[in-house]
């Protein structure tokens, strides 16, 4: 943690490789979110160097430097939501990992994507928040400015709808 906020306070202060540090932590995590909310690589392209370019010119917006990852997966959620609205595209969740892990059957794992696909954009969010990104409902919370009771409830209601729609694999559900 201290290695991060060193970094982030020295990126503040104009040191460009500080910047491309935290931005190679934080590659993998930033690539996986977008990857999950929009089904085109040359979108996730897009949306990444754009979130990456606006982090980079506000980053003295940036109030607490621990919660840097928070900041910058929400810049790129909302990159990602102005992708999805220009192109009217389906808000497409691939797989959770923590599913994907517990899928063996390609079968399995492309009706688990439908019944991820039936959700709403809120239900979605939060379990690419919660799963993927692997923040706590008081984290998303704060992220998504919404009670953390809201939070707590779409995940339980994603997680209703998912289990209902795919009861016959409840062995597949059981991991959410």
């Amino acid at each position: 943690m201290a290695k991060l906020t060193t970094l982030v306070k020295r990126a503040k202060k104009g040191d460009s490789e500080a910047f491309i540090a935290l931005i190679q932590q934080y590659e993998d995590v930033l690539y996986k979110v977008a990857s999950r909310l929009l089904t085109k690589d040359e979108d996730v392209a897009d949306a990444m160097q754009d979130a990456i370019l606006a982090a980079y010119e506000k980053l003295e917006s940036l109030q607490n430097d621990a919660y840097f990852n928070t900041w910058i997966c929400k810049i790129l959620i909302n990159k990602c939501h102005r992708i999805l609205n220009r192109n009217k595209a389906v808000f497409d969740v691939v797989e959770i990992e923590n599913l994907q892990d517990g899928v063996h059957d390609s079968t399995l794992k492309m009706e688990l994507e439908d019944e991820l696909n039936v959700l709403n954009n809120d239900y979605k969010t939060a379990i690419v928040l919660y799963y993927i990104v692997g923040m706590n409902t008081k984290e998303i919370s704060e992220f998504l400015k919404e009670p953390e009771g809201t939070i707590k409830s779409r995940l339980s209601r994603a997680k209703s709808i998912l289990r209902s729609n795919h009861h016959k694999s409840e062995d597949v559900i059981g991991y959410v």
